[in-house]
């Protein structure tokens, strides 16, 4: 009875703080945001001196007032996106970059920023379907406006390119031609190819989006619809596209990649979430929850966005996959977000 009473008061002390993370939530991104927009972490990794930058330093570099920008930088230092530091001359701290704050530069080309990604997300476009969240979990499934829709009239499709390659080596033995679907302007077929430079590689989008894609070695980028035919290839590579759709435009789609992929070689790489996984891997478990809490978050973006789109538990993906006529399939964990899943032919 006693110890039932204690976690009772704890419950109720835990609480008592947990509410305000709800109530004030928002911060964090806003907070990011505003340092995307300031360039902090640019001018911290540019600093000539290679020094951590005084609050002086960084609203000059910045055109920040230092009071406001004083309070933005507390806020994200605590949050753990920069770190504070002292100076080499020990007379004063100063502000540095951590890995985090480094994905974060909007210049950064090297394919780990996610400062587009962000800014996309905090735009008001993409906020104001939040609000009619409710909206969708009242209403009959399918039946209710996708809130993207009710607050704009049309849907999102948003694709980012992921950091997945590494994960790919091995798959592509054997493979001359590979068609990336919903490949965008291309740049992760540009990735592919680099990384596999035995391949061949097809952009595959709609003719109104490969039409303004890069022109680059070793990639044919073709204007087509996925609902209606795949270019012929040794294999598929769909990233974070699956997830924009319910189950029976997944199993059509996989349907129409699976005919034209040979009997022997032919695969299908799908770089997806998967919801409630349980990794076999050295993850800490704080890592592993984190991960899980973007992938739930992702689910409730796929229902703000699109009409039928969600996140997919492996169950949920062996249907699909199933249903679309796979022989069979196995799952590689990148310790990411995303996992890649390779439906094989036969």
């Amino acid at each position: 009875m006693e110890e039932n009473n204690k976690n009772l008061v704890d419950e109720e002390a835990k609480a008592s703080v947990e509410i305000w993370r709800y109530l004030f939530g928002f911060a964090d991104i806003a907070a990011a945001k505003c340092a995307i927009d300031l360039k902090v972490p640019e001018a911290l990794e540019n600093n000539p001196s290679s020094q951590p930058m005084t609050l002086t330093e960084l609203s000059s570099a910045t055109s920040a007032s230092p009071s406001h920008l004083h309070r933005i930088m507390r806020f994200l230092v605590h949050q753990g996106v920069f770190k504070e530091v002292p100076t080499k001359d020990g007379l004063a701290t100063g502000y540095t970059n951590t890995p985090l704050s480094r994905r974060m530069m909007i210049t950064k080309s090297d394919g780990k920023s996610l400062a587009p990604l962000l800014l996309l997300e905090t735009s008001p476009e993409m906020l104001a379907p939040w609000l009619k969240l409710s909206l969708v979990v009242s209403s009959p499934v399918n039946a209710s406006v996708p809130p993207f829709d009710a607050v704009h009239g049309k849907e999102l499709w948003s694709r980012v390119v992921p950091r997945i390659a590494g994960a790919c080596h091995g798959l592509f033995d054997g493979v001359a031609t590979v068609v990336d679907v919903g490949g965008g302007t291309g740049e992760t077929m540009g990735i592919l190819v680099k990384e596999f430079p035995w391949v061949k590689g097809i952009n595959f989008d709609l003719p109104h989006v490969v039409e303004v894609a890069q022109a680059m070695e070793s990639v044919e980028n073709v204007g087509g619809d996925m609902f209606d035919s795949i270019p012929a290839c040794d294999a598929v590579f769909i990233k974070w596209v699956l997830h924009d759709w319910g189950d029976e435009e997944c199993i059509k789609i996989l349907k129409n990649c699976k005919e034209v992929l040979p009997p022997k070689i032919g695969k299908v790489l799908i770089v997806e979430s998967i919801v409630g996984e349980k990794k076999n891997t050295m993850i800490m478990k704080d890592k592993d929850d984190k991960l899980e809490y973007v992938r739930l978050a992702l689910d409730m973006v796929m229902m703000v966005h699109t009409s039928t789109g969600k996140e997919r538990t492996l169950k949920e993906w062996d249907f699909v996959i199933k249903e679309a006529g796979f022989a069979r399939y196995e799952v590689r964990d990148i310790d990411d977000v995303q996992s890649v899943i390779i439906a094989y032919r036969s």
